[in-house]
């Protein structure tokens, strides 16, 4: 996102174009539900998507996210979020800018779809649970989200160690009885 950044301070591409980017990897979307963003679809709460992939969908939008959209200047007339080249139009091109993005930052296999993918990753290595994630992806079908799965395998690990290790001094303790704590078995 380096990149992004530095595009967007000498110009070679537009704010929107920018924001988009940013937009795609701070909320996990897909890239027609930014791309076609308008902004009474933006709430309190979040974004209120009328007809998405799965339907209608409400996603929550994050401080970050939020700060990129209150930078983007608002051209009356267009109430569209990601403006276009023609007047009252959402862009429509985003792959042309993507490509310049990757290649500045020596990046060529890498998809836009990948910053959803980047999101989701980010989520499950964390130990977000899957099920949220994919609530997050607007994901109707948890299979679809189960291919991130093996990323939660550190956290998991990461837990199981310091459970054990908690057990483990509960039950090799040479501590007094009155002093150590009690293993309770729970059926």
């Amino acid at each position: 996102m380096r990149r992004c950044c530095e595009a967007e301070r000498d110009g070679s591409e537009s704010v929107h174009v920018i924001a988009a980017f940013r937009l795609l990897i701070l909320t996990g979307c897909r890239l027609r539900e930014i791309q076609t963003l308008r902004w009474d679809y933006i709430t309190d709460t979040g974004m209120e998507l009328p007809d998405t992939k799965t339907g209608a969908r409400r996603i929550p939008l994050p401080a970050a996210a939020r700060a990129a959209l209150s930078a983007l200047p608002r051209t009356l007339g267009n109430p569209y979020v990601i403006e276009g080249k023609l007047d009252g139009s959402h862009i429509t091109d985003l792959q042309h800018p993507w490509r310049r993005l990757r290649a500045r930052a020596g990046l060529d296999d890498v998809r836009i779809h990948d910053l959803r993918h980047t999101y989701a990753s980010n989520a499950v290595s964390s130990g977000m649970p899957i099920q949220m994630v994919g609530r997050l992806l607007g994901h109707s079908q948890i299979q679809t989200t189960m291919r991130y799965a093996h990323l939660a395998d550190d956290p998991v690990k990461r837990a199981a160690e310091e459970n054990a290790a908690r057990l483990s001094g509960m039950i090799n303790a040479p501590a007094p009885a009155r002093e150590r704590p009690e293993l309770r078995i729970i059926r």
